[in-house]
């Protein structure tokens, strides 16, 4: 008897599970950003020098980059619940779940495209 995994997945990858897996990741990244910008705001009760010392860490291209990165997470995030918050409250939304997923990743397109390009200004300088 051979047991094989297809039997025992039964979800295959598509667009739910990628925006279940998104919504997760979106939130740890979220997170991981308040977690590490408690500790940045928690180095101002060791003074104002040692605060200003670390500040060089916010024009490295590296964390200007990140930055980028925290606002997809965050739009992506927020727009994603929206969605699953209609679906909960209005279960017969529950039909037209590929057309809001559409319109999450359009929504994304508008609103992060001009934030990302606003944000990188700096870099074609």
């Amino acid at each position: 008897m051979s047991v094989k995994a297809s039997e025992y997945v039964t979800y295959r990858g598509k667009g739910g599970q990628w925006s279940w897996m998104l919504h997760r990741l979106t939130g740890l990244g979220v997170l991981l950003f308040l977690l590490i910008h408690i500790v940045d705001i928690a180095l101002i009760g060791y003074g104002p020098r040692v605060f200003n010392a670390l500040l060089f860490i916010y024009r490295a291209p590296v964390f200007r980059l990140s930055e980028v990165v925290l606002v997809a997470a965050v739009v992506y995030h927020a727009l994603n619940g929206l969605r699953i918050f209609v679906m909960d409250f209005w279960p017969a939304t529950m039909a037209h779940h590929r057309k809001m997923m559409v319109a999450v990743a359009v929504a994304f397109v508008v609103i992060f495209v001009p934030a990302a390009i606003y944000m990188l200004r700096w870099a074609v300088r």
